[in-house]
């Protein structure tokens, strides 16, 4: 039984998604995924693998929604491995209408039982992530409840990362790109707003909607802001002139007030 927020009558995350949730339309495309994923990765290499997004909640669109997924190795992901996934996302793409653009994480098990990652990347995979095939890694990690050490780690590195998607929206030329980027943009910032209150509000959402309805009770001057990135995040393409004022106009908001509220997310090691 839940409270309708995301959370369990004491206070800790109901885990998103199930794979029975998945709608027809989506089905052949997570079956074929497992397929290729087995054939680029064999037992020996994969751990386990995972399903996150609209797509496990039962809330993607066709021909709208994207298909995430994260693979769990049991070594360290080397070039060759970053390059199978492009292949297998490249791939998926191209063959399903369905699915607008795939993305895969590649993580190494280790990284993600860490206490490095303990409130970042293992709760991501404990409360967000479907599992898919393989040991399930939420079996070895804790329950969460929506607190401000959860809200630092997960998203407290948004002024980090400001200079470098400034960069790639100077950089990208075409239509396709630069939609790409707006709705990466949009669901950050979006993410970054209710995260910031999640500890207040006492829940959670994936639903971008509500997560910009609920970070706009407590911050009412930024709300219209938060809700255009919302639907910029679901369809970009209508907003073509919008990702120079997401990082202009908005994101430099929050940035600040996390750092003010939660502070900065611990450094991590840069990836091998």
């Amino acid at each position: 039984m839940t409270n309708g927020t995301g959370l369990d009558r004491d206070g800790y995350f109901v885990r998103e998604g199930a794979l029975e949730r998945v709608s027809a339309p989506f089905a052949p495309v997570v079956a074929e995924l497992g397929v290729r994923i087995r054939e680029r990765f064999g037992p020996d290499r994969l751990h386990s693998s995972y399903l996150f997004g609209s797509v496990p909640r039962g809330t993607a669109v066709p021909g709208v929604s994207d298909l995430d997924a994260l693979l769990a190795l049991r070594d360290d992901p080397t070039d060759a491995d970053r390059a199978a996934v492009r292949a297998v996302e490249q791939g998926l793409d191209a063959a399903f209408p369905q699915v607008d653009g795939v993305g895969i994480l590649l993580f190494g098990v280790d990284r993600l039982r860490s206490e490095r990652e303990r409130y970042d990347h293992g709760w991501f995979v404990a409360c967000l992530c479907t599992p898919l095939r393989g040991p399930d890694l939420a079996a070895e990690l804790p329950r969460y409840r929506p607190t401000s050490l959860l809200a630092r780690e997960t998203n407290g590195d948004l002024f980090h990362c400001l200079p470098g998607l400034r960069e790639k929206a100077a950089a990208a030329t075409t239509e396709a790109e630069r939609s790409r980027l707006t709705r990466g943009v949009a669901r950050r910032l979006v993410r970054t707003g209710l995260t910031l209150v999640m500890p207040r509000w006492g829940g959670w959402t994936s639903d971008l909607a509500e997560s910009a309805e609920v970070f706009g009770r407590y911050y009412p001057a930024r709300a219209e802001q938060m809700c255009a990135a919302a639907r910029a995040a679901r369809t970009p393409a209508a907003y073509p002139e919008l990702l120079d004022e997401l990082l202009t106009g908005l994101a430099p908001w929050p940035a600040a007030e996390y750092l003010a509220v939660h502070g900065a997310k611990a450094p991590r090691p840069e990836a091998s």
